[in-house]
């Protein structure tokens, strides 16, 4: 049997169902899948024909959309130059520039920076360093991660154990885990008024706990693939303020809500609050090449340096890429020239006709924040149902669990976001879910 499986014309579906693991995907019986040939701005197109607007940016990374000449150029002119060398011993000016570019932009005193693979890694190198922060001033028992349930931090083993032990798609894992000290889920929506009581609550766990805990982890705002729920800020501030009183390091994920997404650069701004350690990724490099950092201060950098490894144990091959790091530089550049608020902003108040899937006895809530987006259903949405719909009417619309949400391009058109509003409206109106 041969094993030249490539048509030189098409794309070949049959092996791609049959061979390759897409995510989160069976392969007894999965998921369609759509053979894209090219994207351009905000436009996916298909194998098929079809021209399909983007409602996702590619899992929140492509803020500038698609083939963007400026970041077309970067990849090439630093392709001239090196592709990758290893960062052990050497380093370079697509690196140092865009570690210069995160600790400008991020809050003080973030002046210390890891550069990743991508944004579980930048997870596990956090956590590491929160460990290994405490290891090295003789306080070895602190070696619990605490966190609110419902957070989602990635697919590594370490972001796995912060990940919700119950209900996540991580608790099959529960045992082999770490076992991590979970608080309950932020409750006040973020344009809501503050439950001084969730403040107490908290107060009681790092009372409880705080003799073992390493770091607090917590994705500012929005916790993400855990619901798409925006909590109170206030939520945030009172972490801050107990991970000060009670000695732990506070670790903000700002994969998903870094560079803008939420309305600020960064989420923990909304909340007025600078983390110990803050880890970026997704949209670093708009969405071209697997990049992500993990920012920390001097005196969480010195405490781990001052101890008996006397270096921090992580580095990956292909840290520091040139490639990537590159493009991350033209993509931050692009970010500020664009007026990012103002496209945020716009794409805000557009997004703001999906109120009108209220009208729908199946829909339970509706809720913008930001470049962000959510319908929530009271049932599972069937992906293979509603995309089927979606891409049959122009969109692509990647939904889960109970919810349909967009978080599309930073540069996506008034007309774009009427077209990704109406075909949810029509979704679920015609009951395609």
């Amino acid at each position: 049997m041969s094993n030249n499986y490539t048509k030189s014309n098409s794309i070949d579906i049959e092996f791609d169902r049959d061979h390759i693991w897409h995510p989160y995907t069976s392969m007894l019986k999965p998921l369609p899948n759509y053979p894209v040939t090219h994207a351009r701005g905000t436009r996916l197109h298909l194998a098929s024909g079809e021209s399909l607007v983007d409602g996702m940016a590619s899992w929140w990374s492509a803020l500038h959309g698609y083939n963007h000449p400026r970041l077309n150029r970067a990849l090439q002119e630093q392709s001239e130059k090196m592709s990758h060398v290893m960062f052990g011993g050497i380093t370079h000016a697509p690196a140092v520039e865009l570690c210069k570019k995160l600790i400008a932009m991020t809050p003080a005193p973030l002046d210390k920076v890891f550069l990743a693979d991508g944004g579980s890694v930048s997870v596990e190198v956090a956590i590491k360093m929160a460990l290994q922060y405490w290891f090295s001033q003789g306080h070895t028992q602190k070696h619990k991660i605490m966190t609110p349930r419902k957070g989602y931090h990635g697919d590594t083993f370490a972001a796995m154990s912060v990940c919700d032990p119950v209900n996540s798609m991580h608790s099959m894992y529960r045992g082999f885990l770490p076992e991590q000290i979970f608080v309950p889920q932020p409750q006040s929506a973020f344009n809501g008024e503050f439950n001084e009581q969730e403040a107490d609550e908290l107060a009681h766990y790092f009372a409880e706990h705080h003799g073992d805990i390493a770091a607090f982890i917590i994705e500012p705002i929005v916790q993400n693939a855990g619901g798409m729920n925006f909590y109170h800020p206030a939520y945030l501030k009172a972490v801050r303020a107990l991970c000060d009183q009670y000695d732990v390091l506070l670790i903000c994920d700002e994969i998903a809500t870094g560079f803008g997404r939420t309305g600020k650069l960064f989420a923990v701004e909304h909340a007025d609050i600078s983390p110990d350690i803050m880890c970026v990724g997704k949209a670093l490099t708009g969405g071209y090449m697997t990049l992500a950092a993990t920012l920390t201060t001097d005196k969480v950098a010195r405490g781990i340096c001052s101890g008996e490894a006397g270096v921090l144990m992580h580095g990956p091959t292909f840290m520091g890429n040139p490639l990537a790091c590159a493009v991350a530089n033209a993509s931050l550049s692009l970010l500020q020239e664009n007026d990012w608020q103002q496209q945020v902003g716009n794409i805000n108040l557009w997004l703001q006709q999906l109120t009108r899937c209220t009208e729908f006895d199946a829909v339970v809530s509706v809720r913008t924040l930001g470049a962000i987006g959510v319908v929530e259903l009271d049932t599972n949405v069937d992906v293979a149902k509603i995309q089927r719909f979606f891409v049959a009417n122009g969109v692509w619309i990647r939904p889960f669990g109970k919810l349909i949400y967009l978080m599309p391009p930073f540069v996506s058109s008034e007309q774009d976001i009427e077209t990704l509003c109406n075909a949810i409206y029509q979704a679920i109106a015609e009951k395609h879910y």
